[in-house]
């Protein structure tokens, strides 16, 4: 039996994983000479594998003489793929699923590891019915049991908001986020127009009513609005900080973490100029890429770089990569900064579910002393009577409300000033703060204050 491409990939992914990489750059690494449809497979089955992990671990613990801790992590990684394609992927026969997981790992592990993974998913496919381990008696292991996330991360945001909320803020992580497109160089209803021209299906979006949700199962780079740069993907979370930031009209404007850059390009649509900067020059030549791609079906330069002229009227016409270092900002004061911050990411947990896994509590300290540094920066390059926006995609008080207590304590010439009323819907402002809570929205989550420094 030849082992399938698909499978040989998803295997790859979760090795890389335990390597330190990180999910995104494996997937499309490894994936690369995939079809679409392929593709799409590959994903439901490795993203499936993330959220459940803990549970299907515990399915297959009880299972294997010695548990979990005899096994090859390889092999285990295996078990793991073939268990979740047995149990909640309906388009592979039980076959196919134990067949090609017991060749896979016959190649790498040898006879035994392949007749060890013959017996465990053949055990698992018979016992499919009665399968789920039992729960805890503690409500918050039970909890972090039957949603897969780490305890700990469980009982902070126990502690937080209760079990029902948390319930349903894990429910969340573990459902497939969905795709919203931000309309370029056309409006919403013109966009929706020309993708139900390719059979695909949108609706409008509540927080965010101008964007568009993608309703079915697509390959977005293979349709003509994509190729023609009429869309970028957006979660409504990003926009909102964007809208909520509210940068004057024909503003000079500095994103000092603008990678991947959608926020830079929301910030654009009134901003006269915005300087989009990462360190990173990987990641800003990927930003120039996708910038150039929404250039396309325009008669601007395919890459920009160059000031905008009087004719220019999209946002990407507006936009100004630069490598530069959020932490020592290499520019002169400008109308308004946005600081996206690196973060634990705990409010995208649905879209990156290996973070989950890789997340630790020195993570915020460490991620914390570098969020400060880089607000008290941000600060140095804001002009008398600017704007300050700090913003996370973390639901954590450590990332998102004490860092801008304590940067508010130390800098009295900077305050709070929300956007004026009607610019983001009231539900997601809390104190003049931006609160995006994924349970409580349906989107992903995000922090943003908006600060102004006195004149």
């Amino acid at each position: 039996m030849i082992v399938t491409p698909s499978r040989i990939a998803a295997a790859g992914v979760l090795a890389d994983l335990r390597a330190g990489q990180l999910l995104d750059a494996s997937f499309e690494r490894r994936t690369a000479s995939l079809d679409a449809r392929d593709r799409r497979w590959v994903q439901e089955l490795v993203w499936g594998v993330l959220r459940h992990r803990d549970r299907l671990d515990a399915m297959l613990a009880s299972r294997i003489r010695g548990g979990l801790g005899v096994l090859d992590d390889g092999v285990l990684d295996v078990l793991r793929l073939g268990t979740h394609q047995l149990l909640s992927m309906d388009s592979v026969p039980p076959y196919a699923a134990i067949g090609q997981s017991v060749e896979a790992v016959k190649r790498r592990h040898g006879q035994g590891a392949g007749k060890l993974v013959n017996a465990v998913l053949r055990r698992v496919d018979r016992e499919r019915a009665h399968i789920d381990p039992t729960p805890p008696a503690d409500p918050v292991e039970a909890l972090a049991l039957r949603y897969s996330h780490p305890a700990w991360v469980v009982a902070r945001w126990v502690e937080r908001w209760g079990l029902e909320e948390t319930g349903a803020l894990l429910a969340l992580d573990n459902a497939p986020a969905p795709v919203v497109v931000r309309p370029h160089g056309i409006d919403a209803d013109a966009l929706a127009h020309r993708l139900a021209q390719s059979d695909v299906t949108t609706r409008a979006v509540a927080l965010v009513p101008d964007s568009l949700e993608i309703t079915g199962p697509v390959a977005l780079t293979e349709l003509e609005t994509f190729r023609r740069g009429q869309f970028y993907v957006q979660d409504p979370a990003a926009t909102l900080v964007a809208r909520y930031a509210h940068v004057p009209e024909h503003s000079v404007v500095a994103d000092l973490c603008a990678a991947p850059g959608s926020k830079a390009l929301e910030l654009a649509r009134r901003a006269r100029l915005v300087v989009a900067a990462d360190r990173n020059p990987a990641r800003v030549t990927r930003m120039r890429a996708g910038f150039a791609r929404l250039t396309a079906d325009l008669a601007a330069p395919a890459a920009p770089v160059a000031p905008p002229t009087a004719t220019d009227t999209t946002p990407v016409s507006r936009l100004v990569p630069l490598i530069a270092d959020a932490t020592c900002p290499a520019i002169t004061a400008v109308d308004a900064v946005l600081v996206d911050v690196p973060c634990t990411g705990t409010g995208t947990f649905r879209r990156h579910p290996d973070a989950r896994w890789r997340l630790q509590v020195s993570d915020f300290a460490v991620l914390g002393a570098l969020q400060r540094r880089i607000l008290a920066a941000a600060a140095t390059v804001v002009r008398p009577g600017g704007l300050l926006i700090y913003s996370t995609c973390s639901l954590e008080p450590e990332e998102n409300d004490e860092p801008v207590d304590a940067f508010l304590a130390a800098h009295p010439e900077f305050t709070v000033e929300p956007p004026p009323i009607g610019v983001v819907s009231d539900s997601v402002i809390d104190q003049g703060r931006l609160r995006v809570l994924p349970h409580r929205h349906g989107t992903d989550g995000a922090f943003a204050v908006r600060m102004r420094r006195a004149a």
